[in-house]
């Protein structure tokens, strides 16, 4: 499509490299119109009492830096204040649920400004097992041969995602799908068709999306020998590529499950911001 901009090509990386130029430090700060997109959505202050003191701005900068980097909250640089401040404002916008509604409006305006409606109609169901060194309940996972997490993923048909499910690493693809189909309904109400590999090929939950209303189409590999890209199956495998790049990603290196959560929805929030800020 014409005027779309595609991740990953040589024009694309150009295009974010110059923007990268924009920043102030980082290439994770937030440029000034990725912040126009953001501030509507941030905390406001009390009507009473005492009014925070720390630029809510430097600490969005800070939390991008913690995950791009992939180092620990003890390391982040001093400019940005004392860790524990961060830190504090890092959970409080996980309570209030700020990293997922940032990603879900940017991906909502990013699919409006490629031409497609703002709620999907269509995805692809995968799941990703990384280690996860410090979790406080983890699993093994026979067929990687990783003891960890599993991360259940809905994306739509171009790789944005629409939904992460956490779970220890020996729960089913199945079974974590089951628990996504749910939430889906509610959160994206249009979507009805999914597309997913052979592992999710159980009664069980082919039961449950007839119940809610989804149609699953299995897409089955031809030649079971060697690599072969499966027709709308790949985008899911560039959007683990996309999480990765977040070096804090590579591993679940989260205690809690929805701190792990926030922090997805924190890296591929700043995707879409960069997108429809700069596009």
């Amino acid at each position: 499509m014409a005027g779309k901009c595609v991740p990953g090509t040589r024009e694309t990386r150009r295009r974010m490299a110059k923007i990268s130029r924009k920043t102030k430090r980082y290439p994770s700060d937030l440029t000034d119109e990725e912040w126009a997109q953001v501030e509507p959505l941030m905390p406001k202050p009390p009507k009473r009492g005492r009014k925070p003191s720390v630029d809510l701005r430097e600490m969005l900068n800070a939390i991008r830096y913690l995950a791009r980097s992939g180092g620990g909250w003890r390391m982040l640089p001093i400019h940005f204040g004392p860790w524990q401040t961060v830190y504090w404002w890092f959970r409080r916008f996980v309570r209030r649920l700020l990293f997922r509604t940032i990603h879900d409006v940017a991906l909502m305006l990013d699919r409006e400004a490629v031409g497609r409606e703002a709620s999907p109609s269509g995805g692809v169901l995968d799941s990703q097992t990384v280690k996860a060194p410090f979790a406080e309940v983890r699993g093994y996972d026979g067929g990687k041969r990783i003891v960890g997490r599993k991360r259940h993923v809905a994306v739509d048909t171009d790789g944005r995602l629409l939904k992460v499910h956490l779970t220890t690493a020996d729960v089913s693809d199945s079974a974590g799908a089951q628990t996504i189909l749910a939430a889906i309904r509610k959160r994206w109400p249009w979507l009805k068709h999914l597309s997913a590999d052979a592992g999710y090929d159980r009664t069980r939950l082919m039961d449950k999306a007839a119940f809610l209303d989804f149609v699953v189409e299995i897409v089955r590999r031809s030649d079971p020998k060697g690599f072969h890209i499966l027709p709308r199956r790949w985008v899911v495998e560039r959007t683990f590529g996309w999480m990765i790049r977040w070096r804090r990603l590579v591993r679940d290196y989260e205690q809690r499950l929805d701190v792990s959560e926030a922090m997805i929805h924190l890296a591929m929030g700043a995707l879409l911001l960069r997108r429809i800020a700069h596009r």
